[in-house]
């Protein structure tokens, strides 16, 4: 007999079927052993009784977490005695039952309780593979799949092309220290802090429309609830816009489309309407200021800010997003374009998410006469760049993009209260394993 899943076999009602999974909880009794089994579909109790011979000897010899295929009876499940509202649910009485892995007797961490995600929380992630396993973690990747599939479906239905970046580069991408160097043969590499300069030479290529998704790597010695060392990025570059307003209003019709897919997949999620509030940093800082919130930096905001600005929206106009725009060049890399009407902002935002920042884009210069003024400006190298500004020798567009962070995006929808919680296996300043 073919094996089903644990929803199909409830869906079959009743005959006779083989399904396997985790042994998430065990009860022997006197002539009878009740086990909840688990996979990815749903939970169904089995029964196994003495009569069974075979089947319950191994019953008998189980630990929680073993992984069984068993086959039996689908059965009405009793309902619980004064239960004013009673769900029809089955359970399978079992024949025969076959113990596919062995699970050791004592857990290293708790499986079926509720994890306490502060005092546990390096504990869990040294036995990542069993933390898990519990369902409301399941549904972190549930939420991340349809996420990424909605921003697909919104760039596939706008023409964009997807490209596949190289993580090792010969110069970082960015200004700035926070970059992991690494061997490479005879010389020094870099690991990419962003795949900006291949998504302009996809630009330079004539692509005119390029998104992408992979790894990229920051070497922060940050110990922040919202910090990691790798993370996945999310990245669209486009051709031939008007201004930074022409991508904002590009990642507000994708990130309505990731919203709705994880909607229609049945999770109570909120799809953001359009378009999104937009204030410029002098204006949120004119209105923080009105509150008394003091301002840490002229030119960025601090994690306090994001946090009150995005509650005072929320409040007024009862959006979760906000596009924060036109930061001053000191916040910025040498190669977004400037207000033509005030050099000292950048055509630059930043997306903010329930209190945290989620997206950094810009319109890209373009010019290769105010690409070098602007590098040499920020004391970059010409000669580290010179690839780089190889790419606008030759004509090249005007363009710009963004890169999105998926993980603070699931981190606040789901509530978690580490960002590490909703990658698969976090990386941060003490962890590489396992």
């Amino acid at each position: 007999m073919s094996i089903i899943s644990i929803a199909a076999a409830k869906t079959q009602i009743s005959g006779s079927c083989t399904i396997t999974g985790f042994v998430r909880n065990l009860r022997l009794m006197k002539g009878l052993a009740f086990i909840e089994l688990h996979d990815l579909s749903a939970n169904i109790q089995l029964v196994v009784e003495e009569g069974s011979g075979a089947a319950y000897q191994a019953a008998a010899s189980l630990t929680l977490e073993s992984v069984i295929s068993v086959t039996g009876e689908l059965k009405e499940k009793p309902a619980k005695k004064n239960d004013p509202n009673p769900v029809k649910d089955f359970e399978l009485l079992v024949s025969d039952l076959n113990i596919l892995s062995l699970a050791e007797a004592n857990l290293p961490i708790p499986v079926l309780d509720k994890a306490d995600n502060e005092a546990n929380l390096d504990n869990r992630f040294d036995w990542r593979w069993l933390d898990l396993r519990r369902p409301e973690h399941r549904r972190i990747f549930q939420i991340w799949t349809k996420l990424e599939e909605g921003f697909r479906a919104q760039l596939l239905q706008e023409n964009f092309m997807q490209i596949y970046t190289p993580c090792l580069m010969n110069t970082a991408s960015e200004s700035g220290a926070e970059v992991f160097t690494v061997k490479y043969f005879d010389r020094q590499a870099y690991l990419s802090q962003s795949p900006q300069f291949y998504k302009q030479m996809a630009i330079a290529s004539g692509f005119e429309k390029v998104f992408m998704t992979g790894p990229v790597f920051r070497a922060e010695a940050s110990y922040t609830s919202r910090h990691v060392t790798e993370f996945t990025g999310w990245d669209f570059e486009f051709a031939n816009i008007d201004s930074h307003l022409d991508i904002m209003a590009l990642e507000e019709r994708v990130l309505k489309s990731a919203f709705a897919k994880v909607q229609e997949a049945g999770f109570d999620i909120e799809v953001p309407s359009l378009p999104f509030p937009k204030l410029s940093l002098a204006a949120v800082k004119e209105k923080l200021k009105a509150i008394g919130i003091k301002s840490e930096k002229d030119h960025d905001l601090s994690p306090e800010e994001e946090r009150e600005i995005c509650r005072l929206i929320k409040d007024e106009q009862g959006h979760d997003f906000i596009f924060v725009t036109d930061y001053p060049i000191a916040a910025r890399p040498f190669y977004h374009m400037r207000h033509e009407d005030n050099p000292g902002l950048t055509k630059s935002f930043d997306l903010l998410y329930r209190g945290l920042e989620v997206t950094t884009g810009a319109q890209r210069e373009h010019r290769l006469d105010v690409l070098k003024k602007q590098a040499l400006e920020k004391e970059m190298n010409l000669e580290e760049l010179a690839d780089y500004l190889n790419f606008f020798r030759y004509g090249c567009p005007p363009h710009g993009g963004v890169g999105i962070g998926p993980a603070r995006l699931v981190m606040k929808i789901v509530g978690a209260e580490n960002v590490k919680e909703v990658c698969f296996l976090p990386r941060d300043v003490k962890r590489l394993r396992p």
